[in-house]
């Protein structure tokens, strides 16, 4: 019988290809993915979900269909009436993907606040264990506010030195944090929110642009403070794909980056351009060889002068050094992976994109309907990492 990670896994490929058609609030239509035209109905009757599938019917557990309407669920955010219990305002969570955090009970209720230093988080309560509990939704435990945290990752990625961000926070919100604190929040909110945006896929086009960059790092045994940032970007949806650091450039680096972005997009490119580095013709052979055609297409460009150009993965580059010009060097190889999948989350989500006609990548390659913010990223990272732990 298939596991729960299982049917998640087959939930985000359903999600993936777009086949969860939301009819009401209560159901949902989910496309089948081996017979064409075949569809479910998700349905919730109370605070159950059910589905007409014969994995559900047979197993009586919840499915991959309704695995999939609960991610939904949550990312929507859906907001459900107050009533009245007793002295206290309660609230009655009528979605399943909210459950207490200690059973796993949906017999949950909203009761009352806990307060902390800067602000005031809602607490529920769950009428089966009898235990209160928070949801997580990425700022737990944090002694600074939300705002504060997202002002200050905002500011980093749009090339502001930490020692200048502890300044304007200081003056336009009256908090005193420091430099190393900051450093924390961007090491725990990239990893966060790199997890929850690697899994989802893009619809990226069949020609890609491959580049790499130099990066100075500090910290290392060697004399030679050099590391190579290897990058690969969509032509159409501007989509910053992959980043990859390494020491050398050879083959199996070249190789390592490309076999990230076709991880990441689930495909495999028509073509991809790149400089006259001889790394990226073997390495492209070598990751992308099929019998079958067509096969993956090299445009390599020996020089600027050629009419191809390679200036969109170019320009990505001029992004990196802006973040990176501030500073005297990356302390270490970590720090710099950190910096670089950051910079991809704040390029692909947060930043619109001039020749995109204001749009972000993201949205361009069919991922966010809407202009993402930090904060809701945030929240929706927090709600992948409840989601993929809850069994």
């Amino acid at each position: 019988m298939k596991t729960s990670n299982t049917r998640k896994l087959r939930a985000y490929s359903l999600l993936a290809h777009g086949k969860v058609d939301k009819i009401s609030d209560s159901t949902y239509r989910v496309w089948s993915q081996t017979e064409e035209g075949k569809h479910y109905i998700v349905v919730r009757e109370g605070l159950e979900w059910k589905c007409e599938c014969p994995d559900f019917i047979l197993n009586h557990v919840a499915c991959k269909h309704i695995h999939a309407v609960q991610q939904i669920r949550l990312n929507e955010q859906v907001a459900f009436p107050v009533e009245k219990e007793g002295e206290n305002l309660c609230k009655e969570i009528e979605s399943s993907e909210q459950v207490c955090k200690f059973c796993g009970s949906q017999n949950i209720v909203k009761r009352g606040y806990r307060s902390t230093q800067n602000r005031k988080v809602q607490r529920f309560f769950c009428k089966d264990c009898k235990r209160k509990f928070i949801v997580d939704e990425g700022f737990e435990r944090m002694k600074a506010t939300p705002e504060t945290v997202t002002v200050a990752l905002d500011l980093y990625f749009k090339g502001i030195s930490m020692r200048a961000i502890v300044d304007h926070i200081k003056q336009f919100y009256g908090v005193e944090v420091s430099h190393v604190a900051i450093y924390k929040w961007i090491r725990k909110y990239v990893s966060m929110m790199k997890k929850y945006c690697d899994q989802l896929v893009p619809k990226v086009s069949g020609i890609w642009h491959s580049d790499e960059m130099t990066l100075n790092i500090k910290n290392l045994d060697n004399h030679e403070n050099l590391r190579w940032a290897w990058n690969v970007i969509d032509n159409e949806s501007r989509f910053w794909l992959a980043s990859q650091i390494t020491e050398k450039r050879e083959i199996a680096d070249a190789r390592k980056v490309l076999a990230q972005a076709s991880t990441l997009s689930k495909t495999r490119p028509m073509a991809i351009v790149t400089d006259g580095l001889r790394s990226y013709q073997d390495a492209i052979s070598e990751e992308f060889f099929t019998l079958k055609g067509p096969r993956t297409q090299h445009v390599r460009i020996p020089n600027i002068r050629d009419r191809s150009n390679n200036n969109m993965v170019e320009r990505l580059h001029g992004t990196i050094r802006q973040r990176n010009k501030v500073m005297r060097g990356l302390d270490d190889e970590a720090t710099a992976q950190t910096m670089m999948d950051g910079l991809r989350i704040y390029y692909n989500f947060i930043r619109p994109h001039t020749a995109l006609n204001g749009k972000t990548p993201a949205q361009k390659a069919k991922i966010e309907s809407d202009e993402a913010k930090w904060m809701s990223l945030i929240k929706k990272a927090s709600q992948h990492q409840r989601f993929e732990t809850s069994s």
